[in-house]
């Protein structure tokens, strides 16, 4: 986390700004996110704005004028006084090589289009959507088994240690801004039901689709009229009709998809922990032909 590198480090940490305290769960109990919990354990002060463009948050970090700001996935767009507000500007830590997937769902997006490599860039914001100039780049290499929580946590730990090289080539004068340069690609914010799963495409892309939405919002559909989430899944010779089961023993889920056959490793049924196909299949009898289907 870039915040466990900044409390670590030379610099003085004046305030953490993240998003409001969140309503989850059945039981609707409050919950804090990890940034949070680190500024605490810290002692650090916290503002929590419920928009980052309101006047009295704005005068509350102008109040402590700091010489650089630095922002890590906050989900939403600084206005133009907190971008002119430090001597050394705002910085952005973003999980990929810009101008490739601008937007808030970077990770997830790069596993479900199948690239094989990623990054991070510190950039100097300006007031668009991840279009200010390049700092510092990091490729990152993905993996076949990576999921967009796996690489988080190793993009994370690479941000950490790129963010601390730029402060001190920002603070020796040696680190300049240039331009972004190359194709354009996009990341929009993910919603909930952007996981339906399309059986008529290949396995391959339905692969890398259940990494890319793992663990949020995840890969889903409908079997015998109930939900299921899939988490794994992994791709086996042979052909059948899309959505399909082509195989359900004690132990082995096979569906058809547009091209070759998906094996279900993990799932997820309504109300339960996530499983393994063989756990989910014990007292189940999904009889070969069942389909997929939306309800």
């Amino acid at each position: 986390m870039p915040l466990k590198e900044l409390i670590q480090s030379e610099h003085e940490v004046l305030a953490v700004v993240t998003q409001p305290d969140r309503y989850s769960g059945r039981g609707r109990h409050i919950t804090t996110c990890l940034v949070k919990q680190e500024a605490q354990r810290h002692g650090l002060k916290i503002f929590q704005p419920q928009k980052v463009r309101d006047t009295a948050f704005i005068e509350n970090l102008q109040s402590l004028k700091p010489s650089l700001i630095i922002v890590a996935a906050y989900g939403q767009i600084l206005p133009r006084e907190i971008i002119r507000l430090p001597d050394l500007g705002c910085v952005n830590i973003h999980a990929s090589l810009l101008p490739q997937y601008r937007g808030a769902a970077p990770i997830n997006w790069a596993i479900i289009n199948g690239e094989s490599t990623t990054g991070i860039t510190i950039m100097h914001m300006d007031e668009g959507m991840d279009t200010g100039p390049v700092l510092l780049q990091e490729k990152v290499r993905i993996h076949a088994e990576d999921t967009a929580g796996s690489l988080s946590q190793r993009l994370s730990k690479v941000g950490a240690t790129v963010l601390r090289q730029a402060l001190r080539g920002l603070e020796e004068g040696i680190l300049k801004p240039v331009p972004q340069a190359g194709d354009i690609s996009y990341a929009p914010l993910l919603k909930k039901s952007d996981g339906l799963i399309q059986w008529s495409l290949p396995a391959k892309k339905i692969c890398d689709f259940i990494r890319g939405m793992n663990p949020w919002p995840a890969a889903f559909h409908f079997l015998e009229g109930q939900r299921i989430r899939i988490l794994k899944a992994v791709i086996v010779e042979g052909k059948g009709a899309p959505g399909v089961v082509l195989k359900a023993t004690k132990h082995e889920l096979l569906v058809g998809t547009g091209e070759q056959i998906l094996s279900i490793i993990d799932v997820q049924p309504p109300g339960k922990p996530i499983m393994s196909v063989t756990a989910f299949l014990q007292g189940r009898k999904i009889k070969q032909g069942t389909c997929f289907m939306k309800v």
